[in-house]
C-alpha cells in the first residue's frame, strides 16, 4: 500500500501571517484524499514525522525580501533552502532552513521533500493574515498539489 504524501503547515494561527503554512495544509487536506496534512507551530516537530519513503511538502510564512504573497517553491533535494532570513522572521527556535540541513547532515530527509514558502508581512500576537497573504493562499495550495503529483511517478 502506497504512504500518503504528507503536508505539512508550519505556523502559528494566531500570528499573523504565520498562519498561511497551516491554512495551506488544511486547504490541501479538504480537497485532496491523497494526503496527510500535519500542522507545527516549530518546524524541528516536522522531522519526526516523515520517513525516508515519504513524498512530503512543508509550507511555511517567509521572509526573504519578496512582496507579500510571493510564492517560492523549492525542491529540497536538489537544493538548498537560502540561509539567513529565509524563515518566518525569528517565530521558531529552530528555522526550516537549519531544519532541513540538519535532517540532510543525519540523513533523515525523506525520499522527496519541497517546501512551499510563502512571502509574510505581519506577525504579530492576535493579527489577522494580511490581504496579500490571504489572497496567495488558492496559489500556495495548488504549488502543494502540482509538488505531490510531481512526485507520484518517482520510484
Amino acid at each position: 500500500m502506497t504512504r500518503p504524501a504528507l503536508v505539512i503547515g508550519i505556523g502559528n494561527p494566531d500570528r499573523g501571517d504565520d498562519a498561511v503554512g497551516v491554512q495551506v495544509a488544511r486547504q490541501v487536506a479538504d480537497e485532496r484524499l491523497d494526503v496527510l496534512a500535519l500542522e507545527f507551530d516549530d518546524p524541528s516537530e516536522a522531522l519526526d514525522a516523515w520517513a525516508p519513503e515519504d513524498t512530503v511538502v512543508v509550507t511555511d510564512a517567509i521572509r526573504s525580501g519578496g512582496e507579500p504573497g510571493d510564492i517560492h517553491v523549492i525542491d529540497v533535494l536538489g537544493q538548498k533552502l537560502p540561509a539567513g532570513n529565509w524563515s518566518a522572521g525569528g517565530t521558531h527556535a529552530l528555522g526550516l532552513p537549519a531544519v532541513v540541513e540538519l535532517a540532510r547532515t543525519l540523513d533523515l530527509l525523506p525520499r522527496r521533500l519541497v517546501v512551499v514558502g510563502v512571502e509574510a508581512a505581519q506577525f504579530g500576537h492576535g493579527t489577522p493574515m494580511s490581504d496579500a497573504v490571504l489572497a496567495a493562499v488558492p496559489a500556495a495550495v495548488d504549488a502543494v498539489c502540482t509538488a505531490i503529483d510531481a512526485g507520484k511517478g518517482e520510484p
